[in-house]
């Protein structure tokens, strides 16, 4: 599959962005959740933050409430926004709208498929979605982890 890379907005042309709201969910002993890209959706299988698209009309905060509990069977408290990157894969131009969350309620469940993992830096799953790679950085500058993020597959480059 085609690789995906950070993009400025400057260089995203006439395509316009699908705006994403993306949720970091963090546990009190530091461990964030990953899961995995259902079957039969682009990148099945890849590791990434849950999340979906925001639809018209639905602030942020909304949005990543609907799909969390769409996707994992969860209500989010407060979503503290973090961090934006465009993001140009083959398939879309997507803007990554990253939010952390610190409290929810209810279990865990996997809606769609998907699996999950409680990690630490360094990741142990992989493939890492591309998307998923900036994030990983952003948690290894603000915990202080010097080393690498994840496993990248020889023959392959990480973005």
């Amino acid at each position: 599959m085609a690789e995906a890379a950070p993009l400025n907005a400057a260089h995203a042309g006439d395509r316009r962005p699908v705006d994403v709201a993306v949720g970091v969910l963090v546990r009190a002993d530091g461990a964030f959740l990953l899961t995995s890209r259902p079957p039969g959706k682009v990148y099945a299988g890849h590791w990434e933050f849950p999340g979906g698209k925001i639809e018209p009309g639905e602030t942020l905060q909304q949005a990543l409430a609907r799909e969390l509990h769409e996707e994992l069977g969860i209500d989010i408290g407060a979503a503290e926004p973090w961090h934006e990157q465009l993001f140009d894969y083959p398939h879309a131009l997507v803007r990554l709208r990253f939010c952390k969350v610190f409290a929810w309620t209810g279990e865990l469940q996997m809606r769609e498929g998907q699996a999950m993992a409680w990690q630490q830096l360094p990741v142990a799953v992989r493939p890492v979605l591309p998307g998923t790679i900036p994030v990983l950085g952003w948690l290894a500058a603000e915990r202080g982890f010097a080393g690498p993020t994840h496993d990248t597959p020889p023959g392959t480059r990480d973005g």
